[in-house]
């Protein structure tokens, strides 16, 4: 087999790299094919394990993209902030590739040597040994910043693990039942005077801040079908919550309060970064 061959072979598994490290479709395609420039300019002889090296150059192109983004002082663009036809070829990636876009939003928050780390090792099975080598470091400290950034990602735990599976549960099957436009399923995990909050940036115009009763909040949510799909559970201050990330781009946050298995309030914020972190399940 030709060394192009083996670099087709492999661009499935590199491109799917590439974009959980730069969580762009565009920017992973453009990291792709710049690692197949620069390996087809390499000597390749005596390189006895081909995949290896590919991906070796690409996740240090990706390296350098992100390194990049921080020295221009480049903080993780909000869904609003990124053109549309951006979001739609992310998303169709994200779908197709089944990535979790709450990981996505969250991997956009950590440095760029503890991302690479912990997208080559605990995503991908890399060795520390050749993740040390994308990294100019050493076995143990790549060992290290993948634990620092599974740490990140996964944040501090509920106080309350009872009330945090309970509360999971509901609140994963008010998102099921929305995305599915189960309306009298919506109503029955609501408490009937149940309310719902949200940022007038996040609402179109003339939507009102607060909406009030379980019938009317679940009637609601066919006007935002297109946000709901998007929208992932994830822990918003060690509680069950949600993340609305379009193609894995932040976008606003979701608070459930629930008392006696009922939602009796809803808050819907714009995405602060910090503020979550993955559900258990994720």
């Amino acid at each position: 087999m030709e060394l192009g061959e083996h670099f087709e072979a492999a661009r499935p598994r590199l491109m799917s790299l590439a974009h959980r490290v730069v969580g762009s479709h565009h920017d992973a395609e453009d990291a792709v094919q710049t690692a197949w420039t620069r390996v087809q300019a390499s000597d390749a002889t005596g390189v006895t394990n081909l995949e290896g090296w590919f991906t070796t150059v690409t996740a240090r192109l990706c390296l350098d993209l992100l390194r990049a983004r921080k020295r221009r002082g480049e903080l993780p663009l909000l869904a609003d902030d990124i053109p549309s036809e951006q979001i739609s070829a992310d998303e169709a990636f994200l779908r197709r590739e089944e990535v979790s876009r709450a990981l996505l939003v969250l991997l956009a928050e950590l440095s760029p040597k503890q991302r690479v780390a912990y997208v080559l090792h605990d995503l991908f099975a890399v060795p520390f040994a050749q993740v040390a080598v994308v990294l100019d470091t050493n076995p143990a400290s790549a060992k290290k910043l993948a634990s620092r950034a599974r740490a990140k990602l996964r944040g501090a735990q509920p106080v309350e693990p009872d009330h945090r599976t309970e509360s999971t549960e509901i609140v994963e099957a008010f998102l099921a039942a929305a995305k599915g436009g189960d309306i009298a399923r919506l109503v029955t995990l609501m408490a009937p005077d149940a309310v719902r909050a949200a940022d007038i940036r996040l609402l179109p115009t003339g939507a009102r801040t607060e909406v009030r009763g379980a019938a009317a909040i679940a009637q609601e949510t066919k006007t935002f079908v297109d946000r709901i799909a998007a929208a992932v559970p994830v822990l918003i201050g060690g509680h069950p919550g949600a993340v609305i990330a379009p193609g894995g781009h932040a976008y606003a946050l979701i608070r459930f309060r629930v008392n006696t298995g009922l939602v009796t309030r809803i808050d819907i914020t714009p995405y602060t970064p910090g503020a979550m972190a993955l559900a258990l399940a994720a």
